[in-house]
């Protein structure tokens, strides 16, 4: 039996977001794609939920759309190999799609995710204010300083081709009042490149990538400062468990986004953070729920 993980080679150079979500057909309900690392040898977990996404969206009608997604990271994925993605069709009906996808790697599964897409509606609409915060053309690049190696080296080479992020510094006029034991986190995030206006897969499929760069580390900052603060290496282990989105408004992931953060709780070597994005305009446009793996490491 052909091993379908070994029909191409990894791609030699990545010049836009699109690159990180291309994804080859190999058969029906089966894909295969390339994950760039997160930490070393450790592909990085939003860009398998990504790519899971587009899997799923591949299967689906384009009228429908991405309302929610669940996933559980299982096993670290090996950067130096690609991923299998093999999807499940468990239900097309009248306004609800729902799609389940597995990524395998050397036979055992790495990730799954559940994806439901449903068909547009009108309804009352209300949401919660988005913060007033400094726009992000007035905040410092992060990448300048990001060079110390591991996913900070991603960073400071791929990651400034393919996407743009400002930080809010902590103290800022305009955040909200922090509660205590209370952690948060506000983040600017957008793809460097312009998307295809006409694909609000591919938009909700960058946000999923987008959404994970950043919100273990909110569940961290009790044990250690944001990377824009920090000078050194990392003194903690951080890996996503369980990611989950809600996706409540149309939006362009080539736009900038405000990522409002918080973990409001860390015990037991686990770390809960929640996040909400919004347009410049405060549209309140996407949520999202993670549990990471948060333990300091051992000299």
């Amino acid at each position: 039996m052909v091993d379908a993980t070994e029909l191409t080679e990894q791609p030699s150079t990545i010049s836009g977001f699109v690159d990180l979500l291309r994804l080859d057909e190999v058969d029906v309900n089966l894909f295969r794609g390339w994950c760039h690392a997160g930490a070393p040898l450790r592909a990085f977990g939003g860009q398998v939920a990504a790519q899971a996404l587009v899997a799923a969206g591949r299967t689906v009608d384009p009228g429908r759309l991405v309302h929610s997604l669940h996933g559980y990271f299982m096993r670290p994925g090996d950067p130096r190999r690609p991923l299998v993605y093999e999807v499940e069709r468990l239900r097309d009906g009248h306004s609800y799609t729902t799609r389940r996808v597995t990524a395998i790697q050397r036979g055992e599964a790495v990730f799954t995710l559940s994806a439901s897409f449903k068909k547009p509606e009108e309804g009352a609409d209300r949401q919660r204010a988005m913060p007033v915060l400094p726009d992000p053309e007035r905040l410092p690049d992060p990448y300048a300083d990001w060079a110390d190696g591991g996913t900070e080296n991603y960073w400071s080479s791929t990651g400034r081709l393919t996407l743009d992020m400002r930080i809010v510094p902590p103290g800022t006029e305009g955040l909200p009042g922090r509660q205590s034991g209370v952690e948060e986190q506000f983040v600017w995030l957008k793809s460097a490149s312009a998307l295809p206006a006409d694909d609000p897969l591919l938009h909700v499929c960058a946000l999923a990538y987008l959404s994970d760069l950043t919100l273990a580390s909110t569940a961290a900052l009790h044990l250690q400062p944001p990377r824009a603060e920090r000078r050194g290496p990392s003194t903690i282990s951080l890996a996503s468990l369980d990611h989950a989105m809600w996706f409540h408004r149309p939006f362009r992931a080539d736009e900038w986004l405000l990522f409002a953060q918080r973990s409001p709780s860390s015990s037991d070597g686990r770390g809960l953070a929640h996040g909400e994005f919004y347009t410049r305009q405060g549209l309140l446009v996407a949520s999202v729920v993670q549990e990471a793996l948060v333990r300091e490491k051992r000299a």
